[in-house]
């Protein structure tokens, strides 16, 4: 039987006092004892949010509707307050302990750590822009034309760059991350998750 793509799949947002936090329903969500399994889930929120940008994108000329804008804000937040934790994640605690193991089994996926990186320095200057006339939009109630365009423009260039960068790190960075991590490097990176997100 034919599984649904991410973007096929419904999500609610879960509210706890003073967060919230999108859930895709009928997936399995992982805890911080699995840490790349839960890096992974954030890339299902990405993709998730990516789509209501660009949903929204193709409005951003005319006045948004109410759920245009609640989801263009929602997007909005989530990608300047939770995407920079997941880097963080990546950079800070996860791939620095990859590069730090002497295992050819690992090899092909350091190779791929670098390019990684600047992968995410390219999204940030593209979400800084999304960020700002996205903004705009929403103080403003549309974008002249030539912002729209930008708008439009800067969220193709993050799909593109995800998509293969999300690729690579679930089907090769996390798997070998997973099987190789001893138990107290995958203990500290979840600690550290946990701290970032106190």
């Amino acid at each position: 039987m034919n599984q649904p793509s991410p973007r096929s799949r419904s999500f609610t947002l879960w509210v706890y006092p003073g967060r919230s936090m999108p859930v895709q329903i009928g997936s399995k969500t992982h805890s911080f004892s699995e840490p790349t399994a839960l890096l992974s889930d954030c890339h299902r929120r990405i993709e998730m949010f990516l789509g209501s940008l660009q949903r929204v994108a193709g409005l951003t000329d005319r006045p948004l509707n109410n759920e245009s804008q609640q989801a263009l804000e929602a997007a909005l937040r989530y990608f300047r307050e939770a995407a920079p934790k997941h880097t963080a994640d990546e950079e800070e605690s996860l791939f620095p302990r990859l590069r730090q193991m002497n295992n050819p089994e690992l090899e092909s996926a350091i190779r791929k750590l670098e390019p990684l990186e600047h992968d995410h320095r390219r999204a940030d200057t593209l979400h800084a822009e999304v960020d700002r006339l996205g903004r705009a939009c929403l103080h403003r109630g549309a974008l002249s034309a030539d912002e729209s365009r930008r708008f439009r423009e800067a969220i193709l260039a993050l799909m593109d760059i995800y998509k293969e960068h999300i690729r690579i790190e679930d089907e090769d960075v996390f798997p070998a991350a997973g099987k190789m991590l001893a138990p107290s490097d995958k203990a500290a990176i979840a600690g550290e998750m946990a701290a970032r997100r106190k």
